[in-house]
């Protein structure tokens, strides 16, 4: 697969506008590695394509200036960072990637991209453990309409969402066999999840 090819088409987008309640402090700016984890998941999407956004409150990211998109609908969850995100980009294939994700590596995105680039689906998005893994997939910027649709009527939830357009599942088994691990989707949610990744991390090395 052409992995690199079209790099300008592509728009990676961060989605760092999460309250972190369980974590107790932002998560965008837990340390890893030697960064945070922000910086990690922003290198990681530079490796891809120089368009690289966040998608979070202007105020507690204001370093980052014009590379900082805002909410449309504020406190409607990552439906409302993923519309945002597609009503501001000029790009037909768009990444999503949630900031708590830190296992995730260049390869994977690499492949879904690829794969998202061979489809006329409007969603690609992997499944892992029976769950769809959409803030880390790659949407048609059309999917800005029926989610701004959903959150005009106060429905936020993405899977319900993602039914009413053709979306290109790519289940577990296919992403094993590719070599790739479920554990890359673990997020990080509280002090003891970024523990148990920041060991996982460490065996891999």
């Amino acid at each position: 697969m052409g992995y690199d090819r079209g790099v300008n088409d592509l728009t990676a987008f961060i989605l760092a506008g999460g309250k972190s309640s369980r974590m107790g402090r932002d998560k965008a700016f837990l340390r890893w590695q030697e960064g945070t984890l922000l910086d990690h998941v922003w290198e990681m999407a530079h490796e891809l394509t120089p368009q690289v956004r966040i998608v979070a409150d202007r105020k507690r990211f204001a370093s980052y200036g014009a590379a900082l998109i805002e909410d449309i609908y504020p406190g409607c969850g990552p439906l409302g960072g993923i519309h945002a995100a597609l009503s501001s980009t000029v790009s037909p294939w768009n990444l999503m990637l949630a900031v708590d994700l830190p296992l995730l590596n260049g390869r994977l995105l690499s492949y879904l991209v690829a794969l998202a680039r061979e489809s006329d689906a409007t969603v690609t998005v992997p499944s892992v453990g029976g769950r769809l893994q959409p803030l880390c997939a790659v949407y048609r910027r059309e999917f800005a309409e029926v989610a701004g649709q959903s959150l005009e009527a106060g429905q936020n939830k993405i899977d319900l969402v993602l039914a009413r357009v053709k979306t290109q599942t790519i289940e577990e088994e296919t992403l094993l066999g590719a070599g790739f691990s479920r554990e890359m989707f673990r997020n990080v949610n509280t002090p003891q999840d970024l523990e148990e990744v920041r060991r996982c991390s460490a065996s891999d090395a």
